[in-house]
């Protein structure tokens, strides 16, 4: 289902923006995946805000070797508050994650099922956690749920990537990106256009 998802992007963005469907014969084909524990990818997401990419994965793999792979609500929980300030999370970080462990334990909020759930609904489900906002639940959508059409708005890296492959003179705000994914056409696949504006400055 993947394959042909992403080769009717390909046709759409030949249709709409070559500059996009250019991206795409350059680097080759990116499918959207799904992965299954909610709970992990969305502690490492908050882990990972605000971080390089080199110092976020240095700090997940400090996480995940302490709970041996077992990073589950009742383990956060559980795990006192220096502990995991030793692993380098900020203080900040720390009662996000444990705020989030707390909530699904408490049932205030629930992942099951949540993939059958729209994006807006999920967006206003996981905000009820403190320290995660829309750039978080964007993540999660593209690369947990492989939801085809999200638009990362705030993200930073998308703002640059739209600059330098765009040519503009400044980063655009927000509401500037929104209006070039507009007017370019990326719907329904805003998801694959903002996955190879990433590539287009990361290369990896």
């Amino acid at each position: 289902m993947e394959i042909i998802e992403y080769k009717r992007a390909v046709k759409h963005f030949l249709q709409n923006d070559v500059l996009i469907h250019n991206l795409m014969s350059q680097y080759g084909a990116i499918e959207l995946k799904k992965g299954r524990n909610y709970f992990k990818a969305l502690t490492t997401s908050i882990i990972g805000q605000q971080l390089s990419v080199y110092s976020a994965r240095a700090i997940i793999k400090r996480f995940d070797n302490h709970f041996n792979g077992k990073i589950t609500p009742e383990n956060i929980t559980d795990t006192d508050f220096d502990i995991l300030r030793s692993l380098g999370l900020s203080n900040a970080k720390v009662k996000y994650i444990k705020d989030l462990a707390e909530k699904i334990i408490s049932k205030e909020i629930t992942l099951n099922g949540i993939s059958k759930k729209e994006d807006s609904e999920i967006l206003t489900e996981l905000t009820k956690v403190k320290g995660i906002g829309s750039w978080t639940v964007h993540m999660f959508l593209i690369f947990v749920l492989g939801r085809k059409n999200v638009l990362p708005d705030g993200d930073l890296g998308i703002k640059k990537a739209i600059m330098l492959n765009y040519n503009l003179k400044n980063l655009p705000t927000s509401e500037e990106v929104v209006k070039i994914s507009k007017n370019k056409n990326w719907e329904p696949y805003n998801s694959y256009a903002s996955l190879y504006l990433w590539k287009s400055i990361d290369g990896e």
